[in-house]
């Protein structure tokens, strides 16, 4: 695939690239960062409260031939994304990739007015927004001083169509797609900012937040209406987000939608009431 070709050539050149994966303990940012690491890149590692799922994937990239760091904090604290830069620098003198990928929601089912609250839509965008905005902010002088980098902000085809989680959730996706074009004019030309918008993905986010029985029925009556038949899974996403991080050169400002056709395929909501 083209990212082996690109991480190749990286090797050759000598240079260790690194990034930082926020929300890197499981599903999506655990693959991304098994992925890089495969690649022989740095990587720092974030989690918040999954602190054994973290070292399992601390211990999988070692593995993979990378060499990560963890750190623990929540990305809605600006200094928590001060320190992930500052672990980055420590290590290895320079930062080349940031994926912004922690995430935060509430379940709430559709039409349930009174499921969310003021503090739940500030939780939920101090995350999934204001957090991205911190970690480009506290990234950008160490990219730009190791010679440019890719950013990569995880959004979600909720941001297109309102369903998902919760109102709150999809919300702050539509304003993080904002957000996204926004850095790309800002930190051109030295680092590109794109967004990656996921359907629904095979992650324990969904099971946890309805139960193994709503799931499961969730998760068969979706694939059975996706053009593809398939669900997405968190490779699926990983390798999407490593061809913007090592290839696409002259691509930025762009949200990419990876969701095996879901939106042709008609609109199923994640509800709690099943």
């Amino acid at each position: 695939m083209g990212h082996e070709i690109e991480g190749a050539r990286y090797m050759t050149q000598g240079v260790k690239r690194t990034a930082i994966v926020t929300g890197s303990a499981t599903g999506i940012g655990a693959a991304i960062a098994q992925a890089l690491s495969g690649l022989g890149w740095g990587v720092v590692l974030n989690y918040t409260r999954s602190e054994d799922e973290v070292r399992e994937t601390e211990r999988l990239c070692r593995d993979a031939g990378g060499d990560p760091v963890v750190v623990q904090g929540d990305v809605s604290d600006d200094k928590v994304c001060r320190a992930l830069a500052a672990a980055a620098e420590e290590r290895w003198g320079r930062l080349d990739g940031l994926v912004s990928n922690a995430g935060v929601t509430k379940f709430v089912a559709p039409g349930d007015m009174e499921g969310l609250n003021r503090e739940d839509f500030e939780r939920i965008f101090g995350v999934n927004l204001v957090g991205c905005w911190q970690m480009a902010r506290a990234a950008a002088p160490l990219m730009k001083a190791s010679g440019g980098g890719s950013i990569v902000t995880m959004s979600s085809l909720s941001a297109f169509t309102g369903a998902g989680s919760s109102p709150a959730y999809a919300a702050s996706k539509a304003a993080l797609n904002t957000l996204t074009l926004s850095l790309a004019r800002g930190l051109a030309p030295d680092i590109r900012v794109n967004a990656v918008c996921p359907g629904y993905v095979t992650t324990r986010w969904g099971r946890r937040g309805i139960g193994d029985a709503a799931y499961d029925k969730f998760c068969a009556a979706l694939t059975e209406q996706l053009p593809l038949q398939q669900m997405v899974g968190p490779d699926d996403v990983a390798e999407t987000v490593l061809w913007f991080l090592t290839g696409g050169r002259t691509i930025t400002g762009q949200t990419l939608v990876i969701d095996a056709g879901e939106h042709m395929a008609g609109g199923i909501s994640i509800s709690s009431d099943d």
